[in-house]
């Protein structure tokens, strides 16, 4: 027997230059294959297929390849090329039987027929032949009743290390019997052909449900792996009232638990890592019957101009090896990082796994929430920077999603903020009519008794150009309060343009600041802005107005009501 695992060994190691031998984990390429292969997918005459490697075996073939350069102290530096951002306009749902019913249709999720869904899935299969491929069999969903069992096939290594943080890990046993419930195709080599696709562009982004099957081609933005994860997700478990949310989650020492919905660039992963808190998980969650559980395995965090004083347990991240870093600089000769250079795009990221957050849990679960914070980056400078909401409110707020869109996390914006309205804090990856997920919101925030927060985290003493960011100390001042229960008893005023309830005072806040128009210079063009947000939430909701009980649009601006 110790000879056959000798003999073995020897045939797992590649000769040195000097002669020598070492071990190589990419001859272990088969070791952890799943006894459902890619033949019983339909997937035919490939090369060598690479099943569950290792993240350092994957560095050692993304150097190799020419994939990315490791920085200083490790992390995997790589570059997505022309798109630095999603492309919302490039994703497509299989329009079929099974789904069409169900599905939001509209400028947030296009139908492609299914005809040619398939002859574009035709042209994949013949260019996967003689390829090399890597196959990470991983889940989402921390929770096992809920968890999605999915095989992520990709053509870079650096995707599949990518797909090792953001996603739950298998064990060996689990791993050998594996059988995806939906299959996942990357390939940013591969380009689609608009003419004969019926799409938009050369890249996209296709869920088919009937056929468990997500193909996305023409793109290297590894974020197009997550949110179509998230998207099939959000289809998926309303069929079983478990509520899918774009949200962060943390817990304090005494089991209080706080959500944070926001969209990129409100601060959303940045609030919830809190090392005074368990860090449940930064960006997406689904609400059961026995509480909170992560989806994710890992964390996908905007770097750019991220600062090791203000924000310490992310920027850690960026120091390791095992991190992946997306369009982030770096010296050529030193190697180290430089986390201000958006010469590329102001979306930086780093993709690492959730255990390299000190604080975080290992079980991914928790309990029922007691807060909720509804997180917006307002380029107006006219919102509060916090309020708590009615129930009526925050039904409004949710449906409503105000933020702004900060530049480079989508193609197409430019260098300034764009005020938009996203349903849900998330309409992007919302694969059902928003009224859907603010129902099961709106039954769970009753029954469970939550308090609901509005925290603007974007603009003071003007608007974007004119005032400045509202600093994250004095945020995290205001969430200290929240989720200590310090403001449960502090007096509140009612904003005259928007109806929400301000508190006249926060510890560690000074009280002009809780009041918008008294950090205006000229308090007639705060009153300019304001209306002027405030019609565009009026506007906005009209697209509701029929889909919600008539009390929640008394959670909307004072000025709706007067008309």
């Amino acid at each position: 027997m110790t000879q056959n695992i000798f003999v073995q060994s020897r045939l797992n190691r590649v000769p040195l230059p000097n002669g020598s031998l070492i071990e190589s984990a990419t001859a272990e390429h088969n070791v952890m294959h799943s006894n459902f292969s890619l033949e019983q997918q339909g997937i035919l005459n490939t090369g060598i297929v690479y099943w569950n490697l290792s993240t350092p075996a994957l560095y050692e073939e993304a150097i190799r390849r020419q994939e990315g350069v490791m920085a200083h102290l490790g992390p995997l530096v790589v570059r997505t090329g022309e798109h630095t951002g999603r492309s919302p306009n490039d994703k497509f749902i299989v329009r079929e039987s099974s789904s069409a019913d169900r599905v939001w249709w509209g400028k947030v999720n296009h139908p492609l027929s299914e005809h040619r869904f398939e002859a574009l899935y035709a042209r994949m299969l013949a260019y996967l032949q003689g390829r090399e491929l890597f196959i990470q069999d991983r889940y989402a969903g921390a929770d096992p009743t809920y968890r999605l069992s999915i095989r992520f096939i990709t053509e870079t290594a650096w995707h599949s290390i990518f797909v090792r943080n953001l996603f739950v890990g298998a064990s060996a046993e689990e791993l050998a019997n594996f059988v995806p419930d939906f299959t996942l195709i990357a390939l940013p080599n591969f380009q689609a052909r608009p003419e004969i696709d019926g799409i938009h562009s050369d890249v996209f982004i296709i869920l088919n449900f009937a056929r468990k099957l997500i193909l996305i081609g023409g793109t290297s933005y590894a974020g197009e792996i997550k949110k179509s994860i998230f998207t099939t997700l959000n289809y998926l478990l309303p069929l079983h009232h478990v509520l899918p949310m774009h949200c962060a989650a943390n817990a304090g020492h005494s089991d209080d638990i706080a959500l944070f919905f926001g969209l990129s660039g409100t601060g959303k992963t940045t609030l919830s890592a809190d090392s005074k808190r368990t860090l449940i998980g930064d960006d997406e969650h689904g609400w059961s019957d026995r509480g909170i559980f992560n989806f994710e395995g890992g964390c996908y965090a905007k770097l750019i101009r991220l600062s090791k004083e203000a924000e310490p347990e992310i920027y850690q991240t960026t120091q390791r090896f095992g991190s992946i870093l997306e369009n982030v600089a770096i010296d050529p000769l030193t190697r180290h990082l430089d986390l201000n250079d958006a010469s590329l795009t102001e979306n930086t990221r780093g993709a690492y796994p959730i255990e390299y957050i000190s604080n975080a849990s290992p079980t991914g679960t928790t309990s029922h929430p007691q807060n909720i914070i509804f997180l917006t980056a307002d380029a107006l400078g006219v919102l509060p920077p916090i309020a708590q909401l009615t129930h009526e409110q925050a039904m409004y707020h949710f449906l409503s999603g105000y933020t702004a869109k900060v530049a480079g996390t989508e193609k197409g914006l430019g260098h300034e903020p764009e005020a938009v309205f996203s349903a849900c804090f998330g309409a992007p990856f919302m694969a059902l009519h928003p009224s859907v997920y603010a129902s099961l919101l709106g039954q769970k925030i009753e029954h469970h008794k939550v308090k609901v927060w509005l925290v603007n985290t974007g603009w003071t003493g003007g608007s974007y150009g004119v005032g400045e960011r509202i600093p994250i100390k004095q945020t995290r001042a205001m969430l200290t309060a929240v989720l200590s229960g310090a403001l449960n008893e502090v007096p509140t005023t009612v904003d005259p343009v928007f109806g929400l309830r301000v508190p006249v005072r926060c510890p560690g806040v000074a009280d002009k600041l809780l009041t918008p128009r008294l950090t205006w210079n000229n308090p007639d063009d705060y009153d300019v802005q304001a209306y002027k947000l405030a019609e565009m939430f009026v506007d906005n909701f009209k697209q509701f107005a029929d889909a919600v009980a008539p009390q929640v649009l008394l959670g909307g601006p004072l000025i709706g009501k007067r008309k």
